[in-house]
């Protein structure tokens, strides 16, 4: 790709169409319409056909507003994906795909999608954080409200049994492609919450909205095994009391407060 490219626009008061065939005729490099502008844009220059364009112009006795610029070439591709840096959490490291993996680490790649997760957010990394922590080998996992599934990806590379939902069908779709992306697979998946499922699992985790827990708590809840775990996040600090509240029941084990997002570890030690 060369470093500049030319561009040159044209506004003609009258005659657009004679315009726009003459230049069509004349070049085959980009061309763009806007609003009654023609714009060109190629790696050489248009000297030569700016030239024809004001001649053409003279002949119709038309005004045409002309205008030519050298411009640099931005990659664009190459800006976005500098933008986009891997993050260390814990024994993790969250990576696009065209960066390195690191040695020692539990690799995850994810490519920025529409869903979210990418390992930056803090109620990312705390939940991340707490997997690396409280999350041991062959124990079965749901993930609510799985978004692009960077957790349950996390809970899989530990060598766990993972389940995941969400009522978005556009995070279930980018969670499966995740999945493939880092080579695991997951047990199984649904559209949806907890009301859809009948089982009991060793780790529920719902990174999601204050109301959201709030509303879904006790459902929450019903998955858990004994002594199994629930790790909940995307809690403002704000509304910490009242999430807190509706989980009275289960003992708090731990809670991370980063910035103004909070993230708190339960364990359930009721008989199911």
């Amino acid at each position: 790709m060369s470093k500049y490219y030319f561009e040159l626009t044209l506004k003609p008061q009258n005659h657009y169409e004679l315009f726009l065939d003459l230049v069509d005729s004349l070049t085959e490099d980009a061309l763009e319409e806007c609003d009654g502008t023609i714009i060109i844009r190629s790696e050489d220059e248009l000297d030569d056909l700016k030239f024809g364009i004001e001649e053409f112009s003279n002949v119709l006795n038309t005004q045409c507003e002309i205008n030519y610029e050298k411009k640099e070439n931005i990659d664009w591709i190459k800006q976005y994906q500098q933008s986009v840096k891997s993050v260390e959490i814990g024994s993790f490291l969250i990576r696009p795909s065209w960066e390195e993996k690191k040695d020692g680490k539990i690799d995850i790649i994810i490519d920025p999608a529409l869903s979210f997760g990418s390992g930056h957010h803090e109620t990312t990394s705390s939940c991340i954080e707490a997997i690396d922590e409280f999350i041991k080998e062959k124990q079965t996992v749901l993930d609510v409200g799985t978004g692009s599934g960077i957790l349950a990806i996390a809970a899989a590379k530990r060598g766990c049994i993972v389940d995941i939902c969400d009522t978005d069908e556009v995070c279930v779709i980018d969670t499966k492609s995740n999945f493939e992306l880092n080579n695991i697979a997951f047990n199984d998946s649904w559209i949806g919450s907890t009301s859809k499922t009948n089982k009991k699992y060793d780790v529920v985790i719902a990174n999601i909205v204050a109301d959201v827990l709030v509303m879904i708590a006790s459902d929450l809840k019903k998955c858990m095994n004994k002594n199994g775990l629930l790790i909940i996040s995307g809690i403002l600090d704000k509304h910490i009391t009242r999430v807190l509240s509706k989980f009275k029941d289960l003992e708090q084990i731990k809670l991370i407060h980063k910035n103004e997002w909070v993230t708190v570890i339960f364990k359930n030690n009721k008989e199911s």
